[in-house]
């Protein structure tokens, strides 16, 4: 299920795996490189998992357009949430942060993840993160198929 709203989005996508494999696999920086840019594209992580700790994720697409998220672990609760900030490294998306949390919630040994992402300055830019989250999603779920 999808929200979106002019500033915010969320997504629910049911995972069949247990909630301490899908926190690992939204923090581990070898399996971030599995899922978490939209289908089509080749990720690069680096993870410091800790409060205050950075992340980026070079995406690139296969045109060689390249992409680069970054920000900053605010919480850390294995394996019930995850919250840090998302920002776009390329000029032109450089002015503003948003914030993300992702919530891990056990659903008889899978997990239901429901991603909020806020703080966008229009509905044009949550509609097109909510696009790219979905895929992501489409690609997480995958990874636990089979």
């Amino acid at each position: 299920m999808t929200t979106t709203t002019d500033t915010s989005l969320r997504l629910t996508r049911l995972i069949k795996a247990d909630p301490a494999k899908v926190f690992e696999a939204w923090t581990d920086p070898l399996q971030l490189t599995l899922w978490s840019a939209p289908e089509g594209m080749d990720v690069e992580a680096d993870v410091d998992l800790r409060i205050g700790g950075r992340y980026r994720l070079r995406m690139k697409g296969s045109d060689g357009t390249l992409f680069n998220a970054v920000g900053e672990y605010r919480e850390i609760a294995p394996p019930h949430r995850l919250g840090y900030t998302w920002k776009w490294e390329e000029p032109g998306n450089d002015h503003y942060d948003t914030l993300v949390t992702v919530e891990f919630n056990d659903r008889d040994g899978a997990t239901e993840v429901v991603l909020t992402h806020e703080l966008f300055p229009d509905a044009e830019i949550a509609g097109k993160h909510s696009e790219g989250w979905t895929s992501c999603l489409n690609r997480l779920e995958k990874v636990f198929e089979g």
